[in-house]
């Protein structure tokens, strides 16, 4: 499954659009991470707990995003966008979207 934030693929021609796909993911904070969060926020640095779970995060959504297009039979998905939202406090979504292609 080829993968591009871009509406085309270099070398290769789009020959039917199958439709948006999408993956999500729901992520809630950890009561230990966040403690180790807020010691990092006093004497600053990368706070590491938050980026290993948005990667992970980020690894659900589009693994979901891609069984969505090999289900429609895509070769490719285009035009990929993440967006993130609040769901309540302490968790936040993340979702991946893009164009689901044939390409020849």
């Amino acid at each position: 499954m080829i993968l591009v934030n871009t509406d085309t693929i270099p070398g290769a021609e789009i020959i039917e659009a199958l439709g948006i796909v999408r993956g999500s993911t729901i992520q809630s904070k950890h009561i230990g991470k966040d403690i180790l969060a807020g010691f990092k926020t006093i004497v600053g640095g990368e706070i590491t707990e938050y980026t290993e779970m948005l990667e992970s995060a980020r690894k659900v959504a589009l693994g979901r995003m891609v069984k969505s297009a090999e289900e429609l039979g895509a070769d490719a998905i285009i035009n990929i966008r993440f967006a993130t939202s609040n769901i309540m406090q302490g968790a936040a979504e993340l979702l991946v979207y893009g164009t689901a292609v044939k390409i020849k």
